[in-house]
């Protein structure tokens, strides 16, 4: 079983990484004519813009154990130029709730929607990308994963491990590196989920793609986008999604597919016709 999160350790690769990405330049400091020997800001330059001493951020970045309050978490955050995302999971590893994002005080449901998008292909994931629920649509486009032994209905899982799925995705590299920073955002709001950090640890394990792209610590939650695909049956074309999350309950997303083009929207077509239908959508792997 994976380890829970480390919240000292991934505090301080966390906090080291965003200054290393910075100049002073971006933060509106002036250049100094003396040559860095390491990428970024330096941590006096961090210190000085969120207001707190140096040896707290050289503690911090040490991984010393500390917890920052809200407080310096804003500092920190608006010094380090943080998305609200990265804020959002700076405030979840430590464990205080951001303005941006509190957790649900009323458990919601999804499901009942997705047969209600036919037909546009939709499905409800979990903050695990666990797929809890589908229509027919979403099941022949995802290569009837719902006949795949359940473990494997994860769509991080599908995209990184499944062999089904190696040339599904004609960009694959950056739907897992996308899929990756909004999977660490749930990690770090989820810590003692261990279900969750055993998913991280099989996929890092098993794949060097996922390994290497996890280290970067690039956090975003995806609320929408696009994909090219390359299904067995319909051929190659496009999609955009949405991502649509209620306010009672954050830990489930309804995923939806509309097509990015005239092409597109003609294999989508075929898509729902094919599903209804009962034909099967893994006849070519």
């Amino acid at each position: 079983m994976a380890d829970r999160v480390d919240v000292a350790h991934e505090l301080a690769v966390f906090l080291r990484t965003r200054r290393e990405r910075l100049s002073p330049e971006d933060v509106g400091l002036p250049r100094r004519r003396r040559t860095r020997r390491t990428p970024g800001l330096r941590r006096e330059e961090v210190a000085e813009l969120a207001a707190v001493s140096v040896d707290y951020v050289i503690r911090l970045e040490q991984g010393r154990g500390l917890r920052p309050s809200p407080e310096v978490l804003d500092a920190l955050a608006g010094a380090l130029r943080l998305s609200d995302d990265e804020r959002a999971y700076l405030f979840d590893l430590t464990r205080h709730w951001s303005a941006t994002r509190r957790p649900a005080d009323h458990p919601g449901s999804l499901s009942p929607l997705v047969s209600a998008m036919s037909p546009l292909p939709a499905m409800v994931v979990d903050h695990r990308f666990d797929i809890v629920a589908w229509n027919p649509e979403m099941a022949w486009l995802m290569l009837g994963f719902p006949e795949f032994p359940e473990e494997q209905r994860n769509t991080m899982y599908l995209c990184v491990l499944h062999p089904a799925f190696a040339g599904f995705y004609r960009d694959r590299e950056r739907i897992i590196q996308e899929g990756i920073a909004d999977l660490r955002a749930a990690w770090a709001a989820h810590p003692d989920d261990t279900a969750l950090a055993d998913l991280i640890e099989r996929l890092r394990s098993e794949s060097e793609d996922f390994a290497r792209l996890w280290e970067r610590r690039d956090v975003m939650v995806n609320g929408h986008g696009t994909k090219a695909l390359v299904h067995p049956r319909v051929g190659s074309f496009s999609i955009e999604y949405d991502v649509l999350t209620p306010l009672g309950d954050a830990s489930r997303r309804l995923v939806v597919y509309r097509a990015a083009d005239p092409v597109s929207q003609e294999a989508l077509d075929t898509v729902a016709r094919e599903a209804h239908a009962g034909a099967p959508a893994l006849r070519a792997i």
